[in-house]
């Protein structure tokens, strides 16, 4: 999805999904509004497969997000840029990875798509999933933020010395 239709999207989703001051989302699948999601025309093998899709949630640093997606009758190659793990809600469709093992997947069935791979898929007749995504972090960028996460649980360690825990201070105020 562009940057322009993935914020559309999720102005729609947001009319279904809540999300608390905690960060939790919760998003009811009834009355989606699904936004266009063309696939790419040089990757289509056979059918016309029209794509919908609409971002409910994202992680607060941008790397990982979840969406619903669904798509018509059609044969296309998939790019998967990041890592994707699916659930399948609906219809069913046939994937065949890189190595040319073939899988079908069916309501209720989930699946992981590794970052940068290609995978054929054939839609039979109607495919509705859930996808959380998650961006690979490229390994020169990896250092600062392990570094990062773990000045923060330091941090956290101290404050708890010092201050006690969020439990703890509850129950002082109480």
């Amino acid at each position: 999805m562009t940057d322009t239709a993935s914020a559309s999207a999720l102005g729609a989703a947001m009319a279904v999904a809540d999300r608390t001051p905690a960060g939790l989302t919760l998003a009811r699948l009834e009355g989606l509004e699904l936004m266009p999601a063309p696939i790419n025309p040089d990757w289509v093998l056979e059918g016309a497969p029209q794509a919908r899709a609409v971002q409910l949630a994202s992680g607060q640093d941008r790397y990982a997000n979840m969406s619903v997606w669904d798509c018509t009758d059609g044969r296309f190659n998939w790019y998967f840029g990041c890592d994707e793990a699916v659930y399948i809600l609906e219809g069913s469709v046939t994937v065949t990875g890189p190595d040319g093992e073939v899988r079908k997947l069916t309501a209720g069935d989930t699946a992981y798509f590794p970052a940068f791979t290609w995978f054929e898929w054939q839609v039979h007749g109607y495919v509705r999933k859930v996808a959380f995504c998650h961006d690979v972090v490229p390994p020169l960028a990896r250092l600062p933020l392990r570094i990062y996460a773990r000045l923060s649980r330091i941090k956290a360690r101290l404050y708890t010395a010092a201050f006690g825990s969020p439990a703890d201070r509850r129950r002082r105020a109480s």
